[in-house]
Formats: structure tokens, sequence, C-alpha cells
């Protein structure tokens, strides 16, 4: 038996190393002023997955005491300096399998003697890190608040590992804080949630409510607190950029907004990359990477300056006055300006006209055509020089819809839609409050009007913030009769049909996980799907990706990704196996983050990587249905694999869609973290090939500036202040790129840094 499982068995990893998510979110902070770290070690948190935790579980379970920190990192495996050889014979000293759980049971995760299991939620008796339980975890919250004054002011929500869950903002702090620890069976749902995971919780105090509403906004935007509603989803919402600090700017579309000088406008939930496609052909700006004045005049005009979509000013014939009109132009339309700007392009043509100067004129009559092209396709919904926007909100039984119209010169210029769970925005009136706040908190381009379908809670207050942001007075109102009420009528109408589209995409998620469990022969529809997938080229650089689809939705904050580290060459079945049993490990342990097992895992791949991995499951007793993900001659998925055969699914049936959807998910995932290592793998060697630059000075230019466009980029003197990096290697890299000597290195002295 020992030998079948050293047989099965991959050769893995050392335990201790985590696998981090894809993403790894930043641990948002604390309100400034606390002491994180020793409230982390008063109320006996978990420590992160990856550190000492797992170490120390071992340990008390070989020994039955648990061993210090110092001791549980030499455990873990080899340290730094050591070499491959030595890592790989630690890595076959691996502790062995923890005792199994008898036929037919699954590991349980571990838990400290004497400690009982959490079970989390409203009314529940267990007991958490700090040894309360529920009830009196809330008398405890109860007599804080009590002692707040009843003054204005901002609260934050914090949960057991400190971090911020809900920001709030309150006319008096006692009042406001204190009503969310008594009647709980009273609050909705979303709040009940919430005052389940709270912990502790802070205040700032603030002149008055005013003040309040604009720290919460500003506060909200900084922690984007988990409960705080928030435009954005697995992928935030986009914006349209206008980087104005640039000698040369561009029109881009961005889904992060960065304190950059730059001009955003959104966020936006249609197909912004359509209109900013739109803008660049209609005011002729570049769509290309090439970066200006660098690469003016090193190279040929593309083809979008043969076919009239963009003034080329790569050819040197386009003065920077032309092009910062230009981008000036694209502005004023992004801000709703279109009537001035047309009356302006018609006067500079005729003047351009009269004063012979034809071609600027041919100029000005094109782009003046594009424009007004671009207008027809805009619906008149209203009267001239109407600026307003329309918010309307609307619930079916599981959803809410916010549907905004943004009209600008009686023409609508744009509708957008955002979709939320219903309980997100209940009650209505306090839902349109928290929506607006954080949409305009985003937005620039506030109008005079707005126009809503329920007033908000505390709409005169809301009515001051926007009023000092926008630097004019703006009214909110609920339109009863007349033109403002047909337009709002629009609103709910496209409310209601997001709506609807949203149910119908739901019931065909819903039909094609119920049925792939029934292909699979599943009891139930599998709720939570796991798929994994290996990549790498020829052996080299090779990684493996888990995605996680949850209610047949794509769950990307499970999403783990893996460097293979004991396989060498290209073995699918050999890298397949130790990604497995490195995720199965970690649930064994009870790490955060793989606690819960896939009611069905699939694998990119046939009967080779089916039988690999159904061998590692066997070996640690763990029972979950496995299928492999199998493709047609042309690479496209074909059906499932299973120890009965070959399963096909009808190719236009919704579990063939999901089965698709899946298999297409893991394989971008596993070969974007392939193609990540391998460009930063070919960066560091391209620049280890410049004299005076190691693969040590490569890492620090890589660590500092990210990207190698970053580095071509950078002055000699900015080179030269990387750590690592003096004067002769800051010249180097720059003649490598510019083929040139710089000339601006005086003021550098031979450390790097500036004199």
């Amino acid at each position: 038996m020992a030998d079948r499982k050293e047989a099965a068995r991959p050769k893995t990893q050392p335990e201790g190393e985590a696998d981090a998510p894809a993403v790894a979110a930043p641990a948002r902070g604390e309100v400034p002023g606390e002491a994180a770290a020793g409230e982390n070690a008063a109320r006996g948190r978990k420590a992160p997955a990856g550190g000492a935790a797992p170490a120390h579980r071992e340990a008390a379970e070989a020994g039955g005491k648990e061993a210090p920190p110092a001791v549980a990192a030499r455990q873990r495996g080899p340290v730094r300096g050591e070499s491959t050889a030595a890592k790989e014979r630690a890595l076959r000293q691996e502790m062995p399998f923890r005792e199994a759980a008898p036929a037919g049971q699954q590991p349980r995760s571990e838990t400290a003697p004497g400690q009982e299991p959490t079970k989390g939620g409203a009314g529940a008796a267990s007991k958490d890190a700090a040894g309360e339980n529920f009830e009196q975890r809330l008398l405890r919250l109860r007599r804080k608040a009590r002692a707040l004054p009843l003054l204005p002011g901002v609260y934050f929500m914090k949960n057991a590992e400190g971090k911020i869950i809900y920001v709030g903002k309150a006319k008096a702090l006692r009042n406001r804080v204190s009503s969310y620890f008594v009647g709980v069976e009273s609050h909705t749902p979303k709040v009940a949630s919430m005052v389940a995971q709270v912990a502790d919780f802070d205040t700032i105090i603030t002149a008055n409510e005013l003040e309040a509403l604009v720290l919460e906004c500003s506060q909200i935007k900084q922690y984007m607190p988990h409960y705080n509603i928030l435009l954005k989803d697995d992928k935030s919402y986009p914006y349209i950029k206008v980087t104005v600090k640039e000698p040369y700017p561009r029109v881009t579309l961005t889904r992060r907004r960065e304190e950059d000088g730059s001009l955003y406008f959104g966020p936006y939930s249609g197909s912004v990359r359509d209109v900013v496609s739109t803008i660049q052909k209609t005011f002729l700006l570049p769509s290309c990477s090439r970066v200006f004045p660098r690469d003016i005049g090193k190279g040929r005009p593309c083809l979008n300056a043969a076919i009239k979509t963009c003034m080329a000013p790569c050819s040197g014939k386009v003065t920077q006055e032309q092009y910062l009109e230009a981008v000036d132009e694209a502005v004023a339309f992004l801000e709703g300006k279109q009537g001035d700007l047309v009356k302006e392009l018609s006067k500079r043509m005729e003047q351009a006209a009269e004063q012979l100067r034809f071609e600027e004129a041919a100029r000005l009559r094109d782009r003046l055509q594009a424009l007004q092209k671009l207008e027809q396709g805009q619906k008149v919904v209203d009267a001239p020089n109407v600026q307003r926007d329309v918010i309307c909100l609307r619930f079916d039984d599981k959803n809410a819809a916010v549907v905004v119209l943004t009209i600008r010169n009686g023409r609508l210029t744009l509708a957008d839609s955002f979709l939320f769970e219903r309980t997100q925005l209940e009650p209505p009136e306090a839902g349109m409050s928290a929506f607006v706040k954080q949409h305009y908190l985003q937005r620039t381009d506030i109008p005079r009007e707005i126009l809503l379908s329920v007033l908000p809670d505390e709409a005169d207050l809301l009515e001051q913030y926007l009023t000092g942001r926008a630097g004019r007075r703006v009214h909110l109102r609920v339109p009863q009769r007349g033109e403002a009420r047909r337009v709002l009528e629009l609103a709910e109408r496209n409310a209601e049909q997001s709506l609807a589209r949203l149910s119908d995409r739901e019931e065909k998620v819903r039909r094609g996980v119920a049925e792939l469990g029934a292909l699979t022969g599943l009891a139930q529809p599998p709720r939570r799907i796991e798929a994994v997938d290996i990549s790498n080229t020829s052996g080299s650089e090779v990684v493996g990706g888990i995605v996680v689809f949850v209610d047949g939705r794509p769950s990307k904050k499970d999403y783990k990704r893996y460097k293979i580290k004991t396989v060498e060459g290209q073995d699918d079945y050999e890298s397949m196996r130790e990604v497995v049993w490195r995720r199965m490990r970690r649930f064994q342990k009870g790490e955060a983050g793989f606690e819960t097992l896939p009611d069905l895992l699939l694998l990119d791949g046939g009967k080779g990587q089916l039988s690999a991995v159904r061998e590692i499951l066997d070996e640690l007793e763990i029972d979950i249905p496995v299928f492999g993900m199998v493709k047609d001659d042309r690479h496209r998925t074909r059906g499932l694999v299973g120890e009965q055969g070959e399963i096909t699914p009808r190719p236009v049936s919704p579990a063939f869609v999901l089965l698709a959807q899946i298999q297409e998910e893991v394989h971008r995932y596993a070969i974007a973290y392939h193609r990540a290592l391998r460009g930063k793998k070919t960066f560091s060697s391209q620049l280890s090939n410049i004299p005076g630059i190691g693969k040590a000075r490569a890492a620090a230019l890589l660590s500092e500036l990210k990207t190698l466009d970053a580095i071509k980029r950078a002055a000699p003197q900015e080179l030269a202040g990387v750590p690592g990096m003096n004067r002769a290697a800051a010249q180097a890299v720059w003649q490598h790129f510019h083929g040139e000597i710089s000339q601006n290195m005086e003021d550098v002295d031979q450390t790097g840094k500036s004199k």
C-alpha cells in the first residue's frame, strides 16, 4: 500500500507554501492610528494561508503541542539559497498523508483542541476566534455604541480580521450605530448578514452632516467595503479616459480610475469600446500603441491614416496645436456640449474659407460632417438645451435594475443599466440614495437637474452634496406629469427590459447547470464546479490553473493558479496530478480558500488525465465526481469523458453552452498565467543582454518599472534611481533602446542619485 501511495502521489511543493488566489485582494486597512498586529494577537485571529498556522497544526497533531513560529518555519522546507537539488530532496521528504477519514466520509477540517466549530449566521450559539458567541458579541458592541456621542460622523464596521466591511454616516452616531445591535431579527437580509460579521467598529466625528456625507463617500471609494453598494462587479464598470497631462493626450477605455490628472467620464455599463472607437474616428485621434512625441517620424503611418480615420501625428505633418485642438473637441463632446461644438466648427470653417485656407477648411468640414452624423444617431427625447439625468430603480423577485439616461441638449446621449441583487437596494429610498452618492462620486459631468423614480433618503442633503461637487445648484425631483414624466417612463421601460433580459439569462444558466448534473449522473445540480488545466510551451514555464463556477457563474475570487514545481519537462498527467494533490491537501488542512470541495471536478483533457487524477483522489479518500473535457479535431469543445465512456451533449443545449464556457475560461486563465511568466522571463533575458545589466539589475528594473515599454520610456535619471542601478548602467540601458548617448546625465552621480 505504501508503494502504491508513493507512486500515486505527485512530486510536489512543500506543504507550507500556499497557492495564492489569482488576484490577491489588498488588505484594506485599518482606520489610521490602530495597531493592527496587536489586535490580531489579542483576538486570536487566524494566520494567513501559507503562514505558520498549517505547520503549527501538523506539529500539534504529531506532538500534542504547538510548535513555536520559528521552528514551524524551519519545518516548512528548504531555506533561501539552497540548491535546486536540495529543494527537490525536501519535496520528496514530505510528511505522509494525514490519517484518512473512514470510508464514505469526507475528511474534516482540523480545529484547535477544545474549540467548537464556527457555524456563522445571526443567532448562532458557536463561539468566534475571540471566544464570544453571537449574543455576547452583540452585547459588547451595544455597550460600546451607547458610549458614542450624539454628534454627526462616519462609522466603520469591521469583521474579525479587522477588514472594513461597511462605511456609513450618521446625524447622531450613538443612535445610528446602536440601531444595528438591537432588534436584529427585524433587520433586512443585507443588514442582518452584515451585523453577523461585525466584530468591532470605529467612528470619526465631523462638524456637520454634510461633512459626514462627503467623508462617507470618500471612504467608500478608498476601502470599497463589501456591504456598501459598489458600481462594480467581477470586472469594474469601464470609464473613458483622456490623458490630458500627456503632450499628445489619448482617449482610451480603462476600468481603473486613478489620481493621475487625467479626465474620466463614466462609469458606463454599455459597449464603451464602441464609443471610444467612434470618438477616435470622428476626431481623427490615434488608436495605436505609438508614444508621441517619441515615435514621430520613426515609421510609416498605418492603414488608419490611409482610410482617413486618424490624423497620423506619427507622420510629423500634424502640429501639436492641431492635435490638442482635436482632443479639446473630443472632451467637449464627452461633456455633452455638441451644440456649442457644431457652432464653433462651422464658424472656424467659414473663416478659413474666407481667408483662402482651403485645406484647413476642408479638414474642419470633414470633422463637422462626422460630428453631425454622430448626433443624428442620438434620439431626441426632450426640448433643445435641456441638460438632465434620469435615474429609475425597478425590482423583480430577486434582482434590481437602475437605468441612467443621460440627456444633453435634448438628445439621449447615453443609456446605462446597472444590475444588483434585490437585497442590496432595499428599501428603495435607501437604495436610491446609496446609488446616487456613488454614481456621482465617479462622474464629473453633473447636470443641473436629476429626475428620479423615487425620492432618496435625505434628498436635501444629497442636493447640497451634488451642488458642492458640480459648483452650481443641482435639483433632485420626482416628476409627476409633462415631458419630464414621459422621459422617466422611458427609463422605467428600459429598467423593466433589463430585468427581463437578466431573468432570461439566469434561467438559461440554471437549465445548463441542471442538464450538466443530469448528464454526469449527479443526484442534484452541481452548485460548485471546479475545472483544471495545464499550460506550457515545450515543457518550460509549466503552470496550472483552477477556475470555479458557482451556480453556473464564474467566481473569480476563488480562482487559483499554480507554478508546477516537481515535474520536469512536458508531462500533462503528472502536472495535473500535482495541481489536484496540492488543492486537495489544502482542503484537508482546512486552509482558508480551500475549505469547500467542488460538487463536480472537470479536467481539460481525456482519459489519461482522468485516470491520473482519479488515483490521487482515491489515495486521499476524497470522493467527488470527476470528468474530462474533450475537444474535437478543431480544438473545440466536444463533450465529457468519464469512467463509463464519452458523453456528448447536444451542441445547442444549455449544458453544452455552459461546458464550452467553462473549458474556454480555464484555458484562458491557465494560458494567461503561463504567458505572464514566459514574458517576464523573456523580458529579463532581453535586459540581461545589455552590458552591465545582470539578472539582479534586470529584476530590479522589472520590479520598479513593471513593463519593457516603461523602461524604454524612462529617462536616464529615472533608470539610475532604480535600486542597484548607477549612472553607467542607466546610460547602457538608455543607449540600448535609443541607440544614442544621453546628454542628460550631468545631474546624476555615479551611484545613481541626483546631485
